[in-house]
C-alpha cells in the first residue's frame, strides 16, 4: 500500500483520536446543513404557493447572479470560490423547482454540448427535455410547452450559428441569461483501437473545429455530418468501426470509449449559448442587451445607428447582419449592447433608434454569462 493510502489501523493513537473527532465534526455539521437547507426549501415553497396563479417566470438570472456574486465576496476561505459556486447551483435548481416544475428544451439528443451547458448552468434539479431540432426548440418556448430553452449562438472559432439567428426572426421570444463554455472534443467509438476507425459522425461544427487532427490522424475515414453531436454517438452504437466526436460525458452515457481526448484544432474553444423564454427577464441592473432591426434603404442608414450608439458611449460587442427571409437583398441586424436599454435612463436612446431604423425589436437584457468549462466530466 502506498505512503498516501495508508491504513487508518496504521495512524497513531493521537491521531486516531484527532480523526474520530474531526469526523464528528464533520456529522455535527452535515446535521446543521440539512436543518439550513430543509429551512431554504420550506421558504422556497412558501414563494412558490405566492406566485402559484403567477405567470412569471421562475428563473431569475440577475437575482441568482447577485446572490452567488454576494457569496464570492463573502467567502474567507478554505471552500474555493469555483465549488461554492457549484454548491449553490444546485441550491438554486433546487429552489426553482420546488417553486414550480420547470421544463428546460434544448437540441438533443440527450449528450449534446447544449445539454452539458444547461445542466451546468440551471442545475440537475431542473427537467430537461430534448428536442430533434432547434426550430423544435423555439417552438416549444413559445408554445408554453417548456419555460426555458437552451440555444447555441455563436462558437469562438466557428463564429454565429446561422439557424439560431434565423430563428429569431420567426419566433417571438426573449433573452434571459448567456452562458460561456469551454469546448473539447473527443473521439468516441466502440472500436478498441484507431486503426480500426474508417467513419466519423458529428455535427458539422464539430468536425469543422477538429478538421486538422482528424486529417493527421484519420485520413482515410469518411467523414459525416450528423444532426448533433448526440445523434452523431448513438448512430455510432450500431455501426461497428465508425466513431462519434462529442463530449466525454456523453461516451460515457452511451457506454462508448474515448479513443482520443481534447481533438480540437485550437486549445481556446468557447461557445455561447443563450437561454430563452417566452416573456422578457425579470427586473434588475442587467449587463446586457440584445436587439433586431431593420433599416430603410438609403445611403447612411447603418451608420446613423452606429454613430448614435457611438455618441451614447454604449459600447457594441456583436454586430451581424442575415437575410430578412422573404425580402431579396434585404437584411436584419443582430447586435448585442453592453448596457440595460430597459433603464430609464436609455429610453431617449431607445427612441432615437426607433426614428433610425424601418423595424427594432429588444430580444432582452440580461446579465453577462459566467464561464463554466464543460469540456471535461
Amino acid at each position: 500500500m502506498s505512503p498516501n493510502h495508508s491504513d487508518p489501523s496504521e495512524l497513531s493513537p493521537e491521531a486516531q483520536a484527532r480523526m474520530a473527532e474531526l469526523r464528528h465534526g464533520i456529522d455535527a455539521i452535515d446535521q446543521e446543513l440539512l436543518a439550513t437547507l430543509n429551512r431554504r426549501a420550506a421558504l422556497s415553497l412558501e414563494v412558490g404557493r405566492i406566485k402559484r396563479d403567477s405567470r412569471d417566470i421562475i428563473f431569475k438570472p440577475f437575482r441568482e447572479k447577485e446572490l452567488l456574486t454576494s457569496l464570492a465576496t463573502a467567502n474567507p476561505g478554505p471552500l474555493p470560490e469555483e465549488h461554492l459556486r457549484n454548491i449553490y447551483r444546485e441550491i438554486l435548481s433546487s429552489s426553482r423547482r420546488l417553486q414550480r416544475p420547470q421544463t428546460i428544451v434544448y437540441l438533443g439528443p440527450e449528450g449534446t454540448f447544449s445539454y452539458f451547458a444547461g445542466v451546468e448552468y440551471l442545475g440537475h434539479s431542473a427537467e430537461f427535455q430534448p428536442k430533434p431540432t432547434l426550430h423544435e426548440v423555439f417552438q416549444a418556448v413559445v408554445a408554453r410547452e417548456a419555460e426555458l430553452g437552451v440555444i447555441p449562438l455563436e462558437n469562438s472559432l466557428q463564429g454565429t450559428v446561422g439557424q439560431s439567428l434565423d430563428l429569431f426572426l420567426q419566433f417571438e421570444v426573449h433573452v434571459q441569461a448567456e452562458i460561456y463554455c469551454k469546448i473539447s472534443h473527443a473521439l468516441l467509438s466502440t472500436a478498441s483501437q484507431l486503426a480500426d476507425v474508417n467513419t466519423v459522425y458529428s455535427h458539422p461544427q464539430a468536425l469543422e473545429q477538429c478538421s486538422t487532427w482528424l486529417r493527421s490522424h484519420l485520413p482515410t475515414a469518411r467523414i459525416v455530418p450528423a444532426e448533433s453531436t448526440a445523434a452523431a454517438g448513438r448512430r455510432v452504437l450500431e455501426e461497428p468501426n465508425s466513431a462519434a466526436i462529442g463530449h466525454v460525458r456523453m461516451g460515457r452515457m452511451l457506454g462508448l470509449t474515448a479513443l482520443a481526448r481534447r481533438i480540437e484544432d485550437q486549445p481556446d474553444n468557447w461557445t455561447r449559448f443563450l437561454v430563452i423564454g417566452s416573456l422578457p427577464a425579470g427586473a434588475g441592473n442587467q449587463d446586457k442587451t440584445s436587439i433586431l432591426f431593420t433599416l430603410p434603404d438609403k445611403p447612411g442608414a447603418l451608420a446613423a445607428v452606429l454613430n448614435l450608439l457611438a455618441r451614447e458611449g454604449i459600447n457594441m460587442k456583436k454586430l451581424e447582419s442575415r437575410p430578412f427571409r422573404g425580402e431579396k437583398w434585404k437584411y436584419v441586424f443582430f447586435v448585442d449592447l453592453e448596457c440595460d436599454v430597459s433603464r430609464q435612463e436609455y429610453q431617449q436612446v431607445l427612441a432615437d433608434l426607433r426614428d433610425n431604423c424601418h423595424t427594432l425589436r429588444i430580444l432582452g437584457s440580461y446579465p453577462s454569462g459566467p464561464y463554466l468549462d464543460v469540456s471535461e466530466g
